[in-house]
């Protein structure tokens, strides 16, 4: 695939699971919820990246959220790195035992519903990178993210 079938498959992926995201929610299945909307805002950015590598647009096949939009030269501010760091640990509880079931109790109504919305922030800041022309991308190492964790 190019690069546009690439953003077009990461797309309509990432939108697939949005929709699966809010019927987990409504169905509260709250860690699945979360665990989804994690690949919800993946797909996004593995779409960015095909963008901005057209030349090589098949992303490195990680699933930190911060590493990934570090290697799209996105400059995020301190509040959008934070949700995705913590978007990175829905990857992480949701799928392993020994997290779950701690995970599970942190997943209350409200924690979820308030991640939810710090998912959509996230989903519609992408999706209008997505859309420009010139998306707010800077390649210049010195202004990437930082993602080192705290």
């Amino acid at each position: 695939m190019d690069n546009i079938e690439l953003i077009k498959f990461w797309t309509e992926s990432s939108d697939r699971d949005y929709e699966s995201m809010m019927k987990n929610y409504e169905a509260k299945q709250y860690t699945w919820s979360l665990f989804i909307g994690h690949l919800v805002l993946e797909k996004l950015l593995k779409a960015i990246y095909a963008k901005v590598n057209s030349d090589n647009p098949y992303s490195p096949k990680i699933h930190n959220l911060n590493i990934i939009a570090k290697k799209c030269g996105l400059e995020l501010d301190e509040h959008q790195v934070k949700i995705l760091f913590t978007c990175n640990s829905f990857n992480i509880n949701a799928r392993y035992e020994d997290y779950k079931n701690e995970f599970y109790k942190k997943c209350t109504d409200e924690y979820t519903i308030n991640q939810i919305k710090n998912i959509q922030e996230m989903r519609e800041l992408f999706k209008n990178i997505l859309k420009t022309n010139e998306p707010e991308i800077e390649n210049d190492k010195e202004t990437m993210i930082e993602t080192e964790e705290k």
